[in-house]
């Protein structure tokens, strides 16, 4: 299942995204699922699905390709994804159109969340949606749309030290057209501090440690929606 929710796209976020799918190759529809929940960024390494918890319905932020969405919708998840690209959106619906149980709904995920009425067991960004909004932005809706006890979980990047906070990028590149992309980068402390300030507790946020020891680990947290 498709959908496409109306959204102002003003930071021209949406032709960012329709680049970077442009540039995805195809894969087979068994590796696909197979590496679906790649919260690290090394194939094969780092945890799965299990950081979701025993769940009936999920919702990523930032889908990509969708493989995620479908990984779950296959064990009988009801599992949605938005993502504010037009092309992630019908390459995912082309892909994983035909499984029961997977939703792609193309939306600004703030506006998503603000505009739904529906909750989940588990809310998830995998180097996706939550790296590039503003948490005090996001985070309130999220606990929103969470189920009581509901748990949310993200990865991307560790911070470079010293370099915290909102951090710009050109995301056309220095010859291409003026669009600017923002990310939000903080220690795993600080975001602790973050969502417990937004009415989140049961917080685990560290770097999970690369496949070796010089390279970069990956910054991963699950939290829960406070009572």
């Amino acid at each position: 299942m498709s959908e496409i929710i109306g959204t102002t796209d003003t930071s021209g976020l949406s032709r960012y995204w329709d680049r970077y799918a442009s540039g995805m190759t195809s894969e087979s529809r068994e590796k696909a699922l197979k590496d679906a929940f790649g919260w690290c960024q090394y194939e094969g390494h780092g945890p799965g699905d299990e950081l979701l918890g025993d769940v009936l319905s999920t919702l990523e932020l930032g889908f990509g390709r969708g493989n995620a969405v479908a990984a779950l919708a296959t064990k009988g998840i009801e599992a949605t994804g938005v993502d504010v690209s037009p092309l992630q959106r019908e390459q995912a619906a082309a892909q994983w159109g035909d499984l029961s149980g997977a939703t792609f709904v193309r939306a600004d995920v703030c506006a998503y969340l603000a505009d739904t009425s529906q909750s989940w067991d588990a809310i998830y960004s995998i180097w996706g949606a939550l790296w590039f909004t503003d948490p005090d932005r996001l985070l309130p809706l999220i606990r929103e749309r969470l189920s009581p006890g509901g748990r949310l979980v993200f990865s991307h990047a560790p911070p470079v030290p010293g370099s915290y906070g909102v951090q710009g990028m050109y995301g056309g590149g220095f010859t291409g057209r003026r669009t600017w992309v923002y990310r939000w980068a903080y220690e795993p402390e600080t975001w602790a501090a973050i969502l417990g300030e937004h009415g989140f507790a049961d917080i685990d946020a560290r770097v999970h440690p690369a496949p070796e020891a010089d390279l970069l680990g990956t910054l991963i947290v699950i939290a829960h929606r406070s009572p």
